[in-house]
């Protein structure tokens, strides 16, 4: 005797139904149901809450504006100046060197003075107050030797602080202090050279 289609179809549309409603059937209550409200931290004596009021202070028009390296610079009547750095995981004395010898080439800027004591370095950087245009992929592939920013409209000799100190018990510090366009031209320079983070 043949079993007739209905009879084979009823067990599985029935199983089917079982697991597609899933195991909500099978509990009685919910969790979240009975759960409880706790009652919220309370501060310990002694203690006192985070002042917020300057929280959300915002800064006066012109304030931070970013160089090309992301360095905010604070601007007044006069030039920007900011600071920026890297770290390098090496000993003072030996990024000093490092940086000395980055230097020597004069391709980043003149080295006007420099303390071996203090590890600190002063250069005459010549760049442009003006942003400029960054060349697209095809453009520096196809175009030469991208422009520098001595050629740039409104570049100028400016002088840069560089100081290495240290930071931390196994790394060093190279921060630059100066003008905006030449500390960014010093700073991304040598990360570039020297491997910096």
């Amino acid at each position: 005797m043949k079993k007739s289609p209905l009879v084979v179809a009823l067990p599985v549309l029935a199983l089917s139904a079982l697991l597609l409603s899933g195991c909500g059937m099978f509990r009685s209550q919910k969790a979240w149901e009975t759960a409880k409200q706790e009652t919220p931290l309370e501060i310990p004596p002694g203690l006192d809450t985070p002042s917020t009021s300057a929280a959300l202070v915002i800064p006066e028009q012109g304030a931070n504006n970013p160089t090309s390296n992301g360095a905010t610079a604070r601007v007044g009547g006069s030039a920007a100046q900011i600071a920026d750095g890297f770290v390098l995981n090496d000993n003072v004395d030996s990024t000093y060197r490092r940086v000395g010898q980055a230097l020597e080439n004069g391709d980043i800027g003149q080295v006007v003075a420099h303390d071996d004591a203090a590890h600190t370095y002063t250069l005459s950087v010549v760049a442009s107050d003006q942003p400029t245009e960054k060349k697209g992929f095809f453009s520096s592939m196809f175009n030469g030797k991208s422009k520098q920013t001595a050629d740039a409209p409104g570049a100028a000799p400016h002088q840069v602080l560089l100081t290495v100190g240290t930071s931390g018990e196994k790394a060093s510090e190279v921060r630059a202090q100066g003008d905006a366009a030449a500390v960014a031209k010093v700073v991304d320079t040598l990360k570039g050279r020297m491997g910096g983070g």
